[in-house]
């Protein structure tokens, strides 16, 4: 079974941003060679996150972000905002979760027509997230 295990980083722009991802997961994709196996994408932040989903309309980005700040309230008496003041993005990220485990067919990411990766920033701007791809099959 081969593996490849490869880390690229991410700049985010704004205090929550989706960013997509899909190229630089497909890049590693390529170069592992694999034609059929899996490919796990995770980010080692504990208010980042990992998600598939439309990229074709850039609204989805936006009422996705719209819907989780509705979900989990800024500065809603929140215990851990005595610390760092930035607990609704801890929560968010547990909600979506660090990583996606993603097919490999024909040597290709096996998304659907409309799914992208993206990288959830929930306490930016950052000049790194780290993403973490590892392929094997």
């Amino acid at each position: 079974m081969a593996c490849l295990q490869k880390s690229f980083t991410v700049r985010t722009e704004s205090h929550q941003q989706v960013v997509d991802i899909s190229a630089q997961v497909a890049a590693v994709v390529a170069e592992a060679g694999i034609t059929t196996g899996l490919c796990l994408v995770f980010v080692p932040h504990a208010t980042a996150a990992i998600t598939v989903n439309e990229n074709a309309d850039p609204n989805i980005g936006v009422d996705f972000l719209r819907a989780l700040k509705k979900m989990v309230i800024e500065h809603d008496d929140w215990l851990h905002d005595r610390v760092d003041n930035n607990a609704a993005a801890h929560i968010k990220a547990a909600l979506i979760g660090p990583s996606e485990t993603l097919p490999i067919s024909n040597g290709r990411l096996a998304l659907g027509t409309w799914q992208d990766i993206f990288v959830c920033e929930f306490d930016g701007p950052r000049t790194r997230r780290e993403v973490s791809v590892t392929v094997w099959g």
